[in-house]
């Protein structure tokens, strides 16, 4: 099967499976259709397929496709990824806590070790091809940065409601953000230790995971000096399900560019393709021309959006309340949010709490006589370099950058 059709996690699954029954009946010295009719006789799938994925590091099995627990109270279960429910978020800080934090996987969390992990930085960009030990990233100078990360793909599931057409991909609502400190060095140090030529056109990172998914980006961006090598988030060593040893930090841009598990950094004098900027995570539709050999043009910076921190359909119980919620942007800071209790008749502009970060998010609230019925509330937020969330966006196949105005149905009893 080519490597371009994996990259859809179900068709990824699907195949890694029937590899794995093979493989089992091979085992077992039976054949794969005798394994078959065991297991609908009910045999017991775990029994004749035995899946084995790596140990954790604590030693116990690791029967899921991510570490970190993930309580549906906390989570919206997308098999391994899992989006944020917002109502969380209503009683904390700045932060989104590592436990709360989403999860945005290709395949499963790899199980690395750290004291065997090895960055290898090559290609023709670098006169100086090496490897670099955990020890010696982590033992070079480093910086933290407040940055959110958000998939590609929040708030998709809003073009089938906008349009009647499900786009392709998990169906998040707008839970796929989180804002965290990060701690790292600066991606530049490491290119450098590696003889960085002029000449370089291109960086690319790839991860360890089971797809190796790789990502390019220019160089100008490589050399940022907030694009990191991180590996703490919240003052803590970073956790598996987000990149442990080490991940990439892009401020701003997609989810995908920052690379997670990374175990290799391309540098080239040429410019860079991969599945990942030429097939997914380009917009695919009636309002986007092909950019060869892209099928249309490949995303970097997110757009402007705003979350309530309320459950989704949820219910409240009427009374006065502050109603709060949260905006961001990949090109800078928010320069002003408004909201609508009436379906977007009216809007009053809502109180902003420092701090206000940019590439981060800011913090924001209303005062709401909340009284029995069924509301649709809006936010509208700006950026400082003037987008202001729209009422509609193009549909694109893929079900990228849905950054217009959403309408949060909650239920006032």
């Amino acid at each position: 099967m080519p490597d371009e059709m994996l990259m859809d996690e179900h068709v990824y699954e699907a195949a890694r499976a029937d590899e794995r029954l093979w493989t089992r009946a091979k085992t077992l010295g039976i054949s794969r259709r005798r394994l078959l009719e065991l297991l609908a006789a009910g045999a017991g799938a775990a029994a004749f397929v035995g899946v084995r994925r790596p140990p954790r590091a604590d030693g116990a099995p690791a029967t899921d496709l991510i570490v970190k627990p993930t309580p549906p109270e906390f989570f919206n279960d997308f098999g391994s990824n899992k989006e944020m429910r917002w109502e969380n978020m209503y009683a904390r800080g700045y932060l989104v806590p590592n436990e709360l934090f989403f999860v945005r996987d290709h395949s499963r969390t790899p199980r690395l070790d750290a004291s065997t992990w090895r960055l290898r930085v090559e290609g023709s960009g670098v006169s100086r091809p090496r490897e670099f030990t955990y020890d010696e990233i982590v033992g070079m100078p480093s910086i933290s940065v407040t940055k959110f990360i958000e998939c590609a793909g929040n708030g998709r599931s809003f073009y089938e409601a906008a349009y009647g057409r499900r786009a392709e991909g998990g169906q998040w609502h707008l839970g796929a953000i989180g804002v965290a400190e990060w701690t790292g060095v600066p991606l530049r140090e490491v290119l450098d230790r590696a003889g960085l030529k002029p000449s370089a056109r291109d960086v690319m990172p790839e991860g360890l995971d089971e797809l190796r998914v790789r990502r390019p980006m220019p160089i100008a961006k490589a050399l940022a000096q907030d694009t990191l090598l991180v590996y703490a988030m919240n003052g803590q060593t970073l956790p598996p399900d987000h990149g442990f040893p080490v991940r990439v930090l892009m401020p701003g841009w997609i989810g995908v560019a920052n690379t997670k598990w990374v175990g290799r950094i391309e540098v080239s004098e040429q410019p860079l393709y991969s599945a990942w900027n030429t097939n997914t995570y380009v917009l695919i539709g009636p309002d986007y021309k092909p950019e060869p050999p892209a099928l249309g043009p490949a995303l970097t910076f997110q757009a402007v959006k705003s979350a309530f921190e309320l459950p989704w359909d949820g219910e409240i119980v009427a009374g006065r309340r502050l109603l709060k919620g949260r905006s961001w942007s990949g090109y800078g800071k928010i320069a002003k949010v408004e909201v609508s209790l009436d379906r977007g008749v009216t809007w009053q502009p809502a109180r902003m709490r420092e701090p206000n970060l940019a590439q981060a998010w800011v913090r924001w609230d209303v005062d709401w006589d909340a009284r029995p019925g069924s509301y649709s509330l809006r936010a509208r937020a700006t950026d400082d370099k003037g987008h202001t969330q729209p009422a509609g966006v193009p549909f694109n196949q893929q079900g990228y950058l849905y950054w217009a105005v959403v309408g949060h149905p909650v239920t006032v009893r």
